[in-house]
Parts: structure tokens; sequence; C-alpha cells
């Protein structure tokens, strides 16, 4: 029997966008239990099966504790200073003799779950000065931030639903029994739900598939994939049409309603209806029962995003709930007000704009600063200046996750130089010539930068690292990487980035006039926050300049991160409160309706609607409660039991292509092949098979082992990197057209 003592811990969970509170007991360096914070502010205890899992992420044997570098075509350990030199040396060559464009970057999922990631990834892709930069985005919620802007101003002014107050819940394209929910931050989303119900509200959901969300609503309504931008305009034409559009507190904040008035006329619910597999009383009634309810509320995510329409989808979200009084109301659609956000006090901004360069080979417009993924292995392979010869990956696995994967991979294969700052050696970073592993998430300070901005309730919490890290921290390893890219050298000192950081934001609200340091020394303010680690250092100064900060007045009771590392369950700053007309950057201060290309999108859904209907099968993706993307299945307690990575076919589907429960099936699409297991369910409509994403793992010269041992298969070797929603360059990975047979024999 141990004679060591025990200690507990509370932390937030890092593994989803849940932000669940956690309680550890430690015993000496080992974690030895891991249970739901009773205690914690947002989350009261809830916790779901990736939480009890962190520490095995922690002492997973496969994680990386040292530097690779690769000799001969294989990867042997290094020092830090030997890896930082190895990337001076290859790396900076490749941009003196062929442009800083000729890097790329990509920036994985992760970045955003750590504070790390989230705040030193700016300095790296400062210092490489390229434009090929892409990120996970573009496979995800981008659409979201497109549509953000074009409406209010900003990419970040996303609104969520204030599930706790509203009686009416209209979902699509979610599933968050599944995922926990995703751009809309809430603990225990099941309970929430499941609140709705109890103070006798409705939740109506609408997906292609019959899941574990699906079933807890009190209906559920079958989508033809891809079409759900059809219902939802369909429910803004009858909104128009029945008279029943009641801006409530919008009425002085909103431009262009005419404008959607006459848009939408086209689509009718009886004309979209046979398209999107919704009748069109059936359209009607939803609409009605969104504009009769007290408190309703429309949500959208990632099934609706990730489709060719996923920008106009993602609008016509929100239109629905400003145009049934909905929006900035309790109950209804509201924006957070984060802790650690920059405090604003009047509407009105320079508005939101994209296209402000274009991708060399496909001339694709940047969003938001960077370029789609989809277009990353053009840019490798297409000759001439400004082809992509080097690639840096921060916390991302595109060979698994990236529409054509196959294709990708092979352009990866033929780059001069990668370098990837990963805690494993995945699928992708097995191609790097350098991997720089961060210190574990339990050896690291932790606090939700983005995710506070997504959630249904305004809290704080910080969480300090429970472990001693083994190696430098994730901040000096990026701020070490910016240095030899700007071309300082591997020798610098990472400690001039965490300077520029810290006084670059100093010197932002000092020079402001409504600062309450306005005027102050920056100096001053800085020896204010010194002694903390840089990450830690300029959390401080945002959150004491944040809305409910003390302004580095040390006799007010303002927020503090001294004050936050004193509750260590958080602090609960109250409801969501109405946020317009402040929120607003647009150059009006009001909220612009057809803003952006919204009329010319709308356009194109018309056309559609003239062309015959698509024939064959269409494949969605799927998500599971005990999967985060492709990076949580090296943990045995995660991936154990039987195989998930089926191919889910409706019964008559399969049995006219005499494919029976179990079988192989082979699954083509325009760029890929695949083998996969059938599951045959009547979860899903007919005409629609369905493939989890983030499989395919056991690849030679990677290091996973509980991944290669429950392997899948790779579901973006069928997605095409072609089509894009064109307003925000995401990839549809959903409605994709497959065909499915019994595999030829060998």
């Amino acid at each position: 029997m141990s004679t060591e003592t025990t200690r507990k811990v509370f932390r937030t969970c890092s593994l989803c966008e849940a932000t669940c509170g956690l309680e550890l007991e430690i015993q000496g360096d080992r974690v030895i239990k891991v249970r739901g914070d009773a205690e914690d502010v947002f989350s009261g205890g809830y916790i779901c099966p990736k939480g009890t899992a962190i520490a095995r992420v922690h002492e997973d044997p496969d994680r990386l504790r040292s530097p690779l570098i690769k000799r001969n075509g294989k990867h042997v350990e290094a020092s830090w200073d030997e890896a930082f030199a190895e990337i001076e040396k290859r790396l900076l060559p490749i941009m003196e003799n062929n442009g800083r464009d000729s890097v790329a970057a990509y920036l994985g999922n992760p970045n955003v779950h750590n504070m790390a990631g989230a705040l030193y990834v700016r300095p790296v892709l400062k210092a490489l000065g390229t434009r090929n930069i892409y990120s996970a985005s573009t496979v995800d919620q981008i659409p979201r931030h497109v549509s953000s802007g074009a409406l209010f101003g900003s990419p970040g002014a996303i609104p969520v639903p204030d599930l706790d107050r509203t009686d009416f819940l209209l979902m699509l394209g979610a599933n968050p029994l599944e995922s926990n929910g995703s751009l809309c931050t809430a603990p225990d989303f099941p309970g929430r739900l499941k609140a709705i119900q109890k103070r006798g509200g409705r939740i109506v959901v609408v997906d292609p598939r019959r899941t574990r969300t699906t079933r807890l609503a009190d209906e559920h309504l079958f989508v033809r994939p891809g079409s759900d931008s059809l219902l939802l305009v369909a429910m803004i034409h009858t909104l128009f049409e029945e008279d029943l559009i009641d801006l409530g507190g919008m009425g002085d904040h909103v431009n262009g309603l005419d404008a959607v008035r006459v848009a939408v006329q086209p689509f009718t619910p009886e004309r979209v209806a046979e398209r999107c597999g919704v009748g069109a009383k059936t359209l009607r009634r939803l609409a009605r029962e969104l504009a009769a309810a007290e408190r309703g509320v429309v949500y959208g995510r990632m099934g609706i995003h990730t489709v060719s329409f996923g920008t106009l989808a993602s609008w016509a979200t929100d239109l629905l709930n400003i145009l049934t009084g909905n929006l900035d109301r309790p109950g209804g659609s509201m924006f957070p007000k984060a802790a650690g956000s920059r405090a604003q006090k009047r509407a009105g901004g320079r508005g939101f704009s994209t296209g402000r360069w274009k991708s060399r080979v496909r001339e694709l417009p940047e969003v938001m600063g960077e370029f789609p993924v989809a277009t990353l292995a053009d840019e490798m392979e297409t000759a001439g200046e400004g082809q992509v010869r080097a690639l840096v990956t921060i916390g991302g696995n595109p060979a698994l996750s990236t529409p054509d994967s196959e294709r990708l991979e092979k352009a990866i294969e033929n780059l001069d130089f990668m370098v990837s700052v990963d805690i494993y050696c995945n699928e992708t970073t097995r191609h790097a010539d350098v991997i720089l592993p961060p210190p574990s998430l339990l050896e690291r300070g932790h606090y939700d930068l983005s995710f506070a901005s997504l959630a249904v309730r305004n809290v704080a919490n910080y969480s300090p690292p429970v472990f001693e890290a083994q190696g430098p921290s994730e901040a000096v390893i990026l701020a070490r990487l910016a240095l030899v890219a700007s071309g300082q050298g591997a020798d610098a000192h990472p400690e001039e980035i965490d300077d520029m950081m810290q006084r670059g934001l100093v010197e932002g609200h000092v020079s402001n006039p409504e600062s309450p340091i306005h005027g102050s020394g920056v100096d001053e303010i800085l020896a204010r926050v010194s002694g903390r680690p840089g990450p830690e250092a300029l959390l401080d100064i945002m959150l004491r300049m944040g809305p409910y900060g003390d302004g580095f007045d040390d006799s007010a009771e303002g927020l503090s991160l001294d004050r936050l590392e004193t509750r260590p369950h958080g602090i609960d700053f109250g409801p969501l409160k109405p946020r317009i007309p402040e929120i607003l950057s647009t150059p009006s201060a009001r909220i612009e309706l057809v803003g952006g290309d919204i009329l010319t999108e709308l356009d194109r859904l018309d056309r559609v609607l003239t062309e015959p209907q698509p024939e064959g099968l269409l494949l969605i993706g799927r998500r599971h409660l005990r999967s985060n993307n492709s990076w949580m299945h090296n943990v045995e307690s995660l991936v154990k039991g039987r195989s998930r990575c089926t191919l889910q076919m409706h019964p008559d589907d399969a049995q006219e292509r005499e494919l029976a429960n179990g079988s192989l099936a082979a699954i083509a699409s325009r760029v890929g092949r695949i083998v996969a297991p059938v599951e045959i369910s009547d979860d899903l409509m007919p005409g629609v098979v369905s493939l989890p994403h983030g499989w395919g793992h056991g690849q030679p010269g990677s290091r996973l082992s509980v991944a290669a041992a429950h392997p899948g298969v790779n579901s973006n070797r069928l997605t095409d990197g072609r089509p894009l929603d064109p307003l925000s360059g995401n990839a549809v990975l959903n409605a994709i057209p497959v065909e499915v047979s019994a595999p030829e024999p060998d």
C-alpha cells in the first residue's frame, strides 16, 4: 500500500468544447482518480468519457517527450537545441531562395483548446511572413464566422442559443449528445436539453440520421443532406408571406429587411419540399411554431456548415432568430461577454471583408487571413513562383482531417522540409523532418480563451499546471520557432517574444483614451505581471482590462488572474445579457441583413432548384462521444469495444446492393475509394450513408500503438477538394455523392 499523500486539484477539461470542471486525485506524479467537479460553477459535476480519460492522454507512452529529427528516413530523438538548429539550417534557405510564400502553415483544432497555442501561433505566423496559412477552420466552422462578419461586422460576434431559458429549440446539423456541443459551449448539454422539456418547452431536431440527440427530441425530421439552407430560407419565406415578422427589440438596429423580403420570394415551401425531403406543411408549421414561441431559438452546426451553402445556412439561422424577435433576448440567441474579451463601449467599426488576396493556383479568396485547406495540395503540386516547398503544422493532422487526403499526403511526401509541433508522431507528423513535442495538457496552465466567447453563461475558470513540465513550455517552443523563422537564430531568447506580445497588448490600452490605464507607463504596467510565464502574463492583462476586470486598480474588486486563482471552481458572472448595439462592428452600427454576397448566394440557391435532383447515395459523417477528431484514438478506454468505423446504410439501400450486415463494402467517390464494414440501420433515411471521420490509423512511420490496433478507414479519401462553399472556402464534407458496392474479389 502506498504511503504517498494524495492531493486534490481542480481543472477544466480541454478535450472538447464543453469545458467541464474536473476533480483530479493526485498521488505523487500520478492521477489516480478523475471525477466531475461538483462545485464547478458551469458544469456542476457533469463529465463525459473523454474527461475521465484525461490522465491516460498525459500518461500515454506514445506521447512524445523529446524532439525527433528524421535521419536516413527514420525519426531519432534529439535535444531541443539540435532540433531548432536543424530547423534553422533547413527552413531558412528555402525561404531565402524561394520567398516566404514557399512555406505553408497549418493550424489544427487543438490550438483552440490550449492557452499557449491560441496566443503564440500568432508570432510564428508573423515571423514566417507567408500568405499560405491554412487551418482546421475551413473543414469545420468558418461559414459561421463569415456570416457573423456579414451580419454583425465581426467574425467573432457569434450568438449562441440561450439554452437555459428557451422554450422552443430548433436544431439542425448538430448532435450535442455525441459532440458535447460546438460553437455553443454548454457543459451537460443533455441535461440542459432535458431541462427545456421539463419546463414545458419543445425540441425539434432536423437531421438525415436518427441520432441520440434526435431520440431525446420531441420531434425529429429527416432532411436530405446539403439541403438545410433550402429548409431555412423556406421558413423565412413563410414568415414574410404569413406576416409573422416581429423584430422585437431589433427594430431600430437592422438594415435590409425589404431586400430580404424580395430575395426569399422564390423559395416557397412547396417549391423546396421535394428537394429537402421535408413536406411543405411541416415547413410552414415550423416557421409558425418559432414565431409563436415566447422564447425560441434556432441553432445550426457542423452538418449545415460543411456543405456547399454553409455560409448561407448560417446566415439563414441568424435571420430566423432576428425576424422572430429572438436575437439578443433571454431564451433566444445571445452574445456572450467573455472575461478575457476586450471591453467594447460603443457600436460601429470597420466591418468585415474577405478576398484581400487570392491563392496562387485556384485564385480562391483569403478569409480571415487564411486560404481553404482544400487547396493546400494544389499549392504544393503546382510548380512556379510561390510553390509551397515547406510546411509547418501546429497541433494538426491534415492527412486524416482534410479533403482528398490521399492526394495531400503524396504532396507532403514531396516537400523539401516539414516541421511539426505535436505531442504525437501521427499520420501527418510522420512525414515531418523535425517534431517538437509540447508538454502534456496537465503540465501547462489552461484558460479557455475561445470557448468562453461561445459559452451559454458568462463564466471564467483558470487551471494551473498539475505537474511540472519535463521540457520547455509550448509558449517557449513556439517563441523559439518564431525567432528562428524571423532570422534571429536558434539561440535567440524566447523571452523576447513574451516581451513583444505583452508590450504590444499594454501599449494598446495605454494609448486608448477610454482605457482605465490611459496615460500610465507601459513598463509600470508590465512590472505588475512580471514573474508569470508568458501566457499567464498575457491572460492577466486580458482579464484585468476585460469587462469584469479591475483595470489594474488593486483597490477595486474586479477580476485579475490572482483573484481567479483563488477560485478553483471558477467565477460565475451570470446569464447572458443583451449586447446590441454595443456588439455591432459594422460601419453603419446596425445589423446588415444582406451584407457580404448573401444575395448572390440566394440567386445560386435558386438556380439549384432548376436543376435535376441528383441521384445515388449521399455520404455524411458522424460523431461519437468517445472521440474528438483523430487525436483521441490512442486511448484504449475510448476506442475499446466493437469497431465504430463502419459504413451505416439503410436496409433498402443495402438490399439493393446485396450487402449484408458486417460484410465489406467498397465506397467510391470522384477522388477516391475505400473499403469498410457495413452496419445496416434504419436510423438513416434512404439514400444516405454515413462514415465517421478521423480514422485511418496504422500508417508506416506513425507511433500510435493503440490507434494502430483500431485503424478504421480514412473517410477523407472520399471527400473532394474541388467543391467549396464559395463565401467561406469551407470544404464540402457532407452530402458527398458516392457509389457503394460489394468489393471486387482479389
